[in-house]
């Protein structure tokens, strides 16, 4: 597997740590091993915005602890994964450890992933799975 460099993300903050998941997602060794990578997509959910904005958004279905990134491929029985990012010592919130749970009753693989190195790891532990979904 191809090292990816990440000397251009702030692995101090979470974002730099799921940007670099996903460049290394978008890597063309690892889309040619994985195309279904593609689908991996990121759902924003924690912009800052004024009271009227995140007024908007909550109308628009916008919900706390949603996890940071999807990726709707099923495997080894799973509908899809999702992965909470987190730098490493960071800490799940409350809401973020109920949709991770919800998520899991409802046949979804889930995890929380403490650097861009974990969520690589899960990633490909997940792609390796059977493709078959059990019924």
């Amino acid at each position: 597997m191809p090292e990816l460099k990440t000397l251009h993300f702030d692995l101090s903050k979470e974002t730099g740590h799921q940007q670099a998941v996903i460049a290394w997602a978008a890597q063309p060794t690892v889309r040619h091993r994985w195309p279904e990578l593609a689908l991996l997509y990121h759902v924003e959910n924690e912009r800052q915005c004024t009271a009227a904005q995140g007024a908007a958004r909550k109308r628009m279905g916008v919900k706390k602890g949603v996890p940071d990134l999807c990726l709707p491929v099923q495997r080894g029985g799973y509908a899809g994964l999702y992965l909470e990012m987190k730098r490493p010592g960071g800490h799940v919130r409350e809401e973020q450890h109920w949709w991770l749970e919800h998520l899991d009753m409802q046949g979804y693989c889930t995890a929380v992933c403490y650097g861009w190195e974990q969520a690589r790891d899960r990633l490909i532990a997940y792609m390796e799975m059977d493709r078959e979904r059990e019924h």
